[in-house]
């Protein structure tokens, strides 16, 4: 794998395309670099779509050129405004702008429909009436040609029935209009295929004013050689369209003739892109949302704590190919770990909690030690951190009775250090009517203050994190898994939703944090120490009632 990513990373065939089609002789020479990212606004950005963004507006970036954003709007049937103000958002969330180029599918309806008509009258396009069943009855297959009965039809016949069409004169699938081709062709893309379908739907933008709609194939091209695209890069399913994209441009009177290039979509294991699965599992409660800290969307990954810089450096390493490929997630929650390491505060929590009471430290003392925010970033300085008495551990950094190779604190134990603070030893504990341990005994040595190994104290024991019983805050905590127990929830004969992972959200309550995080608030990483790397919720966390995400754990065995 690690090869694989080094080499897709200096290989990046797109970039090798664009450079010479902008040299000296090339397709567009002294033109602007110009792409688009259009996406289909019925639902979140995922990190599959993720991928086809960095690509489109970071190959305009590379060649100092304009990426535009367009809501691909042509089919109203689940399009939604929220979903157009979330894309933007995600958009902006990963560093990306498109200035004033901000435009939808939509806003081309009457130009669309002014070409379709003039491929009628160039003799290039009929209005069809075949039912779908019909139609597919009538498509034919390798060694046999489609059929279609209305080929022929007269020119001023098809503009006919194309204009009582638009007014609404007929019921949905009555007629269709179809591009002429060719019925004989080896790719059933081009056996005159339909281009425009009657529709009797509310458009979210465009009200009832249209009930026909073009087909995406069709306006496509024309919305991008509008916009004067140089590139349209899409996801290696439209290779087979190709073809049909560049008869659209070859034959309607746009100004510009775009190029377009396909590469692989992006694959991960564990779990599912497919935006209807996504959708479904929102609708029917199997996640609390399109931002569910589980889900594979923008949005998701955002409130779980992901940041941009590890989405941007995941998809650059995964590269660009031209074969399918699926990514280990274990891959992108790597590049998260990396960047945390070097950005996230480190702090004390206690997530499962047992009272620590040092019987030698004075019951009125409280001294504060000081400590750094992070080792990496000097420049990020240092805070104060409370000691007293009383202090929360780990309920299994304690064991009543030790297990062999246990380093932790155990009654007549080894020392033990308390991170940055002193050297204690176990001498007992507490427990209830019930036989349940409340509480671990210890004495602390005064003189080791500090409890640092580079004091050149050598200790059997381990180091321990602890917070102070007097000064902590309380916080839920809640620790995720893959969404799926299956690496391959999305296989052709699986029930993706068998393949749900039970397991996937543990919650734990009464956590215990130290006291600087008590107005910790979104998009704050922090790394609680032997823990992993957290984040507050930005939907539930507030002062008060702290809820903080694992974002992730603080090592793998994953070696990329």
């Amino acid at each position: 794998m690690a090869e694989e990513l080094k080499q897709n990373e200096s290989m990046n065939f797109i970039h090798a395309f664009v450079t010479e089609d902008i040299a000296e002789g090339g397709r567009y020479a002294g033109q602007t670099v110009h792409t688009r990212f259009p996406p289909e606004p019925n639902g979140y950005l995922h990190i599959g779509h993720c991928k086809a963004l960095i690509i489109d507006f970071g190959t305009a970036e590379k060649f100092g050129g304009l990426c535009n954003l367009r809501m691909d709007d042509t089919n109203p049937t689940k399009e939604d405004v929220e979903f157009v103000e979330a894309i933007k958002e995600d958009i902006h969330w990963l560093g990306f702008d498109w200035g004033d180029r901000f435009y939808y599918g939509s806003d081309y309806f009457e130009k669309d429909y002014e070409y379709a008509v003039e491929l009628i009258k160039k003799g290039l396009a009929y209005v069809c009436e075949l039912t779908p069943e019909q139609f597919k009855e009538f498509r034919g297959d390798l060694n046999t040609p489609a059929v279609s009965p209305y080929r022929d039809r007269p020119i001023e016949e098809s503009l006919d029935l194309f204009a009582r069409m638009r007014a609404g004169e007929f019921e949905d699938n009555k007629y269709t209009l179809r591009a002429k081709i060719d019925l004989t062709s080896g790719n059933f893309n081009m056996r005159d295929p339909v281009i425009y379908r009657i529709r009797h739907m509310h458009h979210h933008r465009q009200g009832d004013k249209w009930c026909i709609y073009p087909m995406y194939d069709f306006a496509h091209p024309i919305q991008d050689a509008l916009e004067g695209i140089t590139h349209s890069l899409c996801s290696l399913e439209f290779e087979n369209h190709r073809p049909l994209y560049n008869w659209v441009v070859e034959n309607v009177s746009v100004p510009h003739h775009p190029r377009q290039i396909e590469f692989a979509r992006l694959g991960i294991d564990h779990t599912v892109l497919s935006k209807r699965k996504l959708r479904n599992l929102v609708e029917n409660g199997y996640v609390s949302g399109w931002d569910d800290p589980r889900m594979p969307t923008l949005c998701g990954l955002r409130r779980r704590g992901y940041t941009p810089a590890s989405i941007r450096n995941f998809c650059d390493r995964v590269g660009v190919a031209k074969s399918p490929n699926t990514i280990p997630y274990a891959f992108l929650e790597f590049c998260l770990r990396e960047d945390l390491n070097e950005t996230a505060q480190r702090v004390m929590a206690v997530l499962k909690p047992i009272k620590l009471t040092i019987t030698n430290y004075p019951e009125d003392k409280v001294e504060t030690f000081e400590v750094e925010n992070n080792p990496n970033r000097p420049e990020d300085g240092t805070r104060e951190v409370s000691f007293s008495r009383t202090l929360w551990i780990e309920e299994d950094d304690f064991l009543a009775e030790p297990i062999p190779k246990y380093k932790r604190l155990y009654p007549d134990g080894p020392e033990c250090r308390l991170k940055g603070a002193y050297l204690i030893k176990c001498t007992g504990y507490v427990t209830d009517d019930d036989g349940n341990i409340t509480e671990v005994l210890a004495t602390y040595d005064p003189d080791s203050r500090g409890g640092d190994p580079a004091d050149g104290r050598k200790v059997k024991g381990a180091t321990i994190h602890w917070v102070d019983a007097k000064t902590c805050v309380d916080a839920e905590v809640r620790q995720y898994d893959n969404l799926f127990d299956d690496p391959d929830p999305d296989a052709a004969g699986k029930d993706y939703l068998a393949c749900l992972n039970p397991k996937s959200l543990e919650v734990l309550t009464n956590c215990k944090v130290e006291a600087s995080l008590a107005d910790a608030q979104a998009p704050a990483s922090y790394q609680f120490m032997r823990l992993g790397y957290f984040c507050p919720d930005s939907k539930d966390s507030e002062p008060g009632h702290l809820v903080f995400n694992r974002a992730v754990s603080l090592k793998d065995s994953y070696k990329p």
